[in-house]
């Protein structure tokens, strides 16, 4: 199998295929340290199998080439692209060149091959879809989204309350990316499949009949059982139109409670601290994101919320929203209350799984997939935070674009197989860089180094000579080669030149490799 390279931004989660991840982020200008990488396993053609896309040749290019900006859809005509777009200033090397409109049009009406539909238009379901146009060129290729609009990134909704973002600014894709590539953009929701006749049926009593299908109908935000919690004024930031009511109610001065100290929450009462509220985050654990940080990295954290006028409530939960029609505080268990005019819920996400239930499906957390991510129905495949693979619903942004790849190849008729992907460790919340990888919380037998300074915090786990895990935060540049020391269990020497400036690590690594 060949590998297919590709680089996720951890902070916006732009997408980059190439052999190295880019400089900075196109979309939101975060270091390359911030890139994550995606490894996609590339078929290789056996010599016994004609491959399932036969390869076409790219034709040289020559005027009249239309060249198409991967940032905000810019359309260039010309032998070569732009030295940069005149509407976001991007630079030529973010320009796709696309076959001439004839050529489009012409492989869009003579779609010979099978019917593959796709439901749901997140991150997981637009990247099958794309794929699925690659790997069949032939295929018919249907994306079906519930929300009206074009799939946006919904990884970038607290980046947009915090600065006010049109919609437009969180699109993946313009409309005419979709149009290029022959795939057909239907609004609608899914409320049936009946598997035998391979039709699908949608809320306005259209129906779509398939070949191959694929599942990506994402997560919905959990709503705890708490008594007021439908009351007016309480909202959850899973779509645009809750973007929309937050941003309505986020008016300086007034107060806001997050419920959920997670890193969706920490956005967002980021984000509404920005436009002016004073926001408490209520956490039910000791620390701030204790699976990402050690407690010293999660006191700074704290710190940094504390200094954009955020309180934090830790190891608290939550007992009633409390109010009339509308939402006027939150009580505690403990008896406190907190005077609240809007109140965010950042309490986790459900799959959407009831679709495939109905459906006759096997479902557990989520919809049941193998290797290559087939559900219990061999002409449906599942990706994203609706599916459970080997007992695991991943519900993280990498592991939904990786699936979404492997999903929509083999819905066209390839064969790949998902084999599982380490959890994220790199993030970036409230600016602040984030990793951890490994055991970073010591136990008997360990030795540990630790490093703090203003805004900064570095932590190293070793056992036996070799690194058992560690913990940044603030600069995070030394990621990459940690998180490959931990992995390959590596000699700890390999770190002394990325770690060696700082005071003490020299010297701890030195004595480990004695």
């Amino acid at each position: 199998m060949a590998q297919e390279r590709a680089w996720k931004c951890d902070v916006c989660g732009y997408v980059h295929r190439g052999a190295e991840p880019p400089l900075e982020c196109p979309i939101c200008g975060a270091p390359r340290e911030m890139f994550s990488p995606l490894d996609l396993d590339a078929p290789e053609a056996s010599p016994e199998q004609e491959p399932s896309t036969p390869p076409v040749a790219e034709p040289a290019a020559a005027a009249g080439t239309r060249w198409v900006c991967a940032i905000c859809g810019y359309v260039h005509e010309g032998p070569q692209p732009p030295e940069a777009c005149p509407v976001c200033a991007a630079g030529p090397e973010f320009f796709e060149r696309q076959a001439s409109e004839s050529r489009a049009g012409s492989a869009a009406l003579h779609r010979t091959g099978p019917s593959i539909v796709v439901l749901g238009a997140g991150i997981a379901g637009v990247t099958a879809a794309e794929q699925a146009r690659s790997s069949n060129p032939k295929a018919r290729v249907v994306l079906v989204s519930r929300e009206a609009g074009l799939p946006y990134y919904r990884l970038n909704l607290t980046r947009a309350l915090a600065e006010s973002w049109s919609d437009r600014q969180l699109e993946m894709h313009s409309k005419a990316w979709f149009q290029e590539r022959g795939i057909e953009l239907v609004e609608g929701e899914a409320v049936s499949i009946d598997r035998s006749a391979k039709r699908i049926a949608l809320l306005d009593g259209t129906t779509l009949d398939y070949d191959a299908a694929v599942l990506a109908t994402g997560a919905h935000a959990f709503v705890p059982p708490l008594p007021g919690v439908h009351r007016e004024s309480v909202h959850v930031l899973r779509k645009l139109r809750d973007l929309a009511m937050i941003g309505a109610a986020a008016r300086a001065g007034r107060r806001a409670v997050c419920l959920g100290g997670g890193l969706l929450g920490l956005e967002i009462a980021g984000g509404l601290a920005r436009r002016g509220m004073h926001v408490t985050v209520v956490e039910s654990m000791a620390w701030l994101l204790p699976r990402q940080l050690a407690k010293p990295a999660a006191d700074l954290l704290e710190g940094n919320l504390r200094s954009l006028g955020v309180d934090v409530v830790l190891s608290a939960q939550a007992e009633q929203v409390l109010g009339d029609e509308t939402a006027r505080g939150v009580r505690l268990k403990d008896g406190r209350e907190i005077e609240a005019d809007l109140v965010v819920l950042a309490t986790g996400i459900r799959p959407n799984a009831h679709l495939a239930r109905r459906a006759g499906l096997e479902v557990k957390s989520g919809v049941v997939v193998d290797d290559r991510l087939t559900t219990s129905d061999p002409a449906i495949w599942a990706a994203g935070d609706v599916a459970e693979h080997r007992g695991v619903v991943y519900g993280i942004w990498p592991a939904a674009y990786v699936q979404g790849v492997m999903a929509g190849a083999n819905a066209a008729g390839e064969v790949r197989e998902f084999r599982g992907i380490p959890p994220a460790n790199t993030v970036k919340v409230l600016s602040v860089g984030i990793f951890s990888v490994g055991r970073f919380e010591p136990s008997d037998g360990d030795a540990m180094f630790e490093y703090a300074a203003e805004g900064s915090y570095v932590r190293l786990v070793a056992r036996g000579g070799t690194l058992a895990g560690a913990n940044l935060y603030g600069e995070v540049s030394a990621a990459a080669a940690i998180k490959a020391a931990v992995e390959e269990q590596s000699a700890m020497a390999s770190l002394v030149g990325v770690l060696g400036g700082i005071p003490g690590a020299r010297a701890f690594l030195e004595q480990q490799r004695s």
